[in-house]
């Protein structure tokens, strides 16, 4: 009976003793596992730090562009105002030299007139009068045969230059709708990248959950297993919903950093279309505006142009520097690998010449214990001095095998010695390795983790802090984290090849699209189209006026004979002759009663007084002209001059658009009196 009572005692105890041995293995296991857990966490919250700083290099980079693009704005107004400045002094000095030249013909005409007045008082009046009459004749017809033939070949001249103009339009338009049909194709092409990759993200995600659910699978049965202690199940579903915290943070930082689609910049098909609708109302001003407007464009495309090669090759120059140090740390490397390999060797055969010292040693006191033995016999026989000959030889054979040994153990002591030395020195003295430069979309970002620098670390600090063991042991104690590494490795280079690839979508879509700045960029694109077409008028101006120049020479005769000129300018006469409501006509009425009685009326009608573009009144009323109809002919020709503008801008005019406008017309009204002033002392 106390026998089998020993046995049933017995039998829970070692139950007891396997239930407690499952406890602690178990036990292991969830340390283990919480160990990997606390480095899975450290190594994301890295990754955050890593996205802080990526943050704010981004803004600093953005704060710095904005400072450079400010600085080339303020260059151009500086450019731009130094232009106008040089142009005002040329004017200026034009205007002093012409004036010097009529001066001059004035003054060589009064002193003729003077001659002749001379000869008159002294007599023959009549032949005198009817010379210069058929002389004054004869200088007038020539005069005025001259200049038609000037003008006509001038106007001939502009034809040419129109239709060459308008050649080059129509070659600058078609080049721009192929430019566009490009940047389609272009974008159609990034978006199917962009879909592309967006799939293979989806999938990597699922195979990491697929992972995750797997782990939750092997974290439930660890809870199950670990059912009866109510502690440790309670810490288990802790870390199961930290964990799950953890997984819903990281979708959401790959959904917040999803790359987004892009959109083409609006501008291009819009001033396609807006170039299409202009080339149905076509005329000589809307080519020159055009000319120097394309002109302008290119200019600007030539220097987005060479920035754009000017970043290329800095990046080229940077992405080549990073293969030099790469292609420096890989020889590095090996070498180590090589030197690790050599010490293991070393270390190897310094224990077999250990051993092999060991037997040696043992050998020599075994032969010098037989040596003594002999010597207390020794027989003073021929033959036994032979024999004894013989010993002696075997034995300086031995000691000088002894000899030889301790001589190759110094050796290999001193070339230990000299390894370690040279390992210490090279182990305080070798910088860390490079991290590789990885081009991302917030610019150049350097590797913290990489596989082959994490299994290069790990073996060298393996081979250094332990003894040399096997390949299959050191395998039995690393897997689990190498398994852990090469995990966490394969999501950080997953996650910075997308970046990679997103960050190239983007400099070959053409960067970050900013409504803003596109804004900016239209409306100072409108106010230098709209000095453009001011700086196109003054040069239509100056042609009518060089095209006024007979007209005015038979003003200049019948304002010496005293008359007066009206500038008359009504709609019902307009009208009543054929041209439009807002043309005008200078009428030159001669101040005598024959003349007024007669109706004799000389009535300039230039060709371009039909548009909307005519002369301002300071010209005529510098001339001596009275002006009249002024703010009716101003307020009708006013909707028809702003008419395309405000359809190209919806109805609306923007406020820099009528400012720039209104500095135009005004720099006109100035160049135009300074040439009127000059043509009024031409005709005094």
């Amino acid at each position: 009976m106390s026998k089998k009572g020993r046995s049933k005692g017995e039998k829970p105890e070692m139950e007891t003793d396997a239930v407690q041995m499952a406890n602690e293995e178990l036990r292991a296991k969830l340390t283990s596992i919480q160990i990997e857990f606390q480095q899975e966490k450290s190594k994301v919250g890295k990754l955050r730090e890593r996205l802080q700083e990526a943050k704010l290099e981004r803004e600093q980079e953005q704060r710095r562009h904005t400072a450079y693009i400010s600085e080339l704005r303020a260059k151009l107004h500086e450019e731009k105002t130094k232009e106008l400045q040089a142009l005002r002094e040329v004017l200026i000095r034009q205007h002093e030299q012409e004036a010097a030249r009529t001066a001059k013909i004035k003054e060589g005409e009064l002193q003729r007139l003077q001659a002749t007045l001379n000869v008159l008082r002294d007599g023959a009046a009549d032949k005198v009068k009817t010379a210069l009459l058929a002389e004054a004749r004869d200088e007038a017809r020539r005069a005025f045969d001259g200049e038609r033939l000037r003008l006509q070949q001038e106007i001939l001249e502009l034809k040419a230059a129109r239709k060459q103009a308008e050649e080059a339009l129509s070659n600058c338009m078609q080049a721009d709708k192929t430019k566009a049909a490009d940047l389609r194709a272009a974008y159609q092409a990034h978006q199917d990248e962009v879909h592309r990759i967006k799939r293979e993200c989806e999938r990597d995600i699922r195979r990491l959950m697929d992972e995750i659910k797997g782990k939750d699978r092997v974290i439930l049965a660890l809870e199950k297993e670990l059912g009866v202690q109510t502690g440790q199940t309670q810490k288990l579903l802790l870390q199961k919903e930290a964990l799950d915290e953890q997984l819903v943070q990281v979708k959401e930082a790959e959904r917040y950093h999803s790359s987004p689609k892009r959109e083409l910049p609006p501008g291009i098909g819009d001033m396609a279309e807006l170039m299409g609708v202009q080339d149905q109302h076509m005329d000589e001003r809307d080519v020159r505006r055009f000319q120097l407007k394309i002109a302008e464009l290119n200019s600007v495309i030539r220097k987005l142009e060479d920035r754009n090669t000017l970043l290329a090759d800095e990046r080229n120059e940077l992405l080549k520097r990073s293969r030099e140090t790469e292609a420096q740390l890989k020889p590095l490397v090996e070498k180590n690998k090589r030197m690790n390999k050599k010490n293991e060797d070393l270390l190897q055969s310094l224990q077999r010449m250990e051993e092999k010292i060991k037997n040696l040693t043992r050998e020599n006191v075994e032969v010098k214990e037989k040596l003594s033995a002999q010597a207390s016999l020794k027989r003073h026989t021929s033959l036994n001095d032979l024999s004894l000959t013989r010993d002696e030889q075997e034995i300086e054979f031995l000691r000088l095998q002894v000899l030889e040994q301790q001589h190759v153990i110094d050796d290999l002591s001193l070339e230990r010695e000299r390894l370690l030395r040279s390992k210490r020195h090279r182990g305080k003295s070798l910088k860390p390795p490079k991290k590789h430069v990885v081009e991302t979309f917030f610019g150049f970002d350097e590797e913290s983790v990489d596989s082959e620098t994490l299994s290069e670390t790990s073996c060298n600090t393996d081979r250094t802090d332990r003894a040399p063991v096997t390949p299959e042991e050191d395998l039995d104690d690393t897997a689990t984290r190498e398994e852990a590494d090469l995990r966490f490795c394969q999501l950080t280079r997953e996650y910075q090849a997308l970046q990679r690839a997103y960050a190239l979508l983007q400099e070959q879509v053409g960067g970050t699209l900013d409504a803003e700045r596109e804004a900016r960029t239209r409306e100072q694109l409108q106010a230098d189209l709209l000095r453009c077409q001011a700086k196109i008028e003054d040069l239509e101006k100056l042609l009518v006026e060089k095209g006024q120049t007979a007209s005015t020479q038979d003003s200049s005769r019948h304002a010496k004979q005293g008359t007066a000129a009206a500038f008359v300018r009504g709609p019902n006469r307009g009208q009543a002759s054929g041209q439009p409501s807002g043309a005008a006509c200078v009428t030159m009425v001669p101040s005598s009663p024959q003349r007024q009685e007669s109706g004799d009326e000389h009535i300039l009608e230039p060709a371009y007084l039909g548009s909307s573009a005519a002369l301002p009144r300071t010209f005529w009323t510098t001339l001596g002209f009275q002006v009249g109809g002024g703010e009716a002919a101003a307020h009708q020709n006013k909707p028809r001059l702003a008419g395309k503008d405000l359809q190209a801008g919806n109805g609306r005019e923007p406020a820099e658009e009528r400012h720039a406008r209104r500095k135009g017309s005004e720099r006109a009204v100035r160049i135009q009196s300074a040439r009127t002033r000059s043509k009024r002392l031409y005709l005094l």
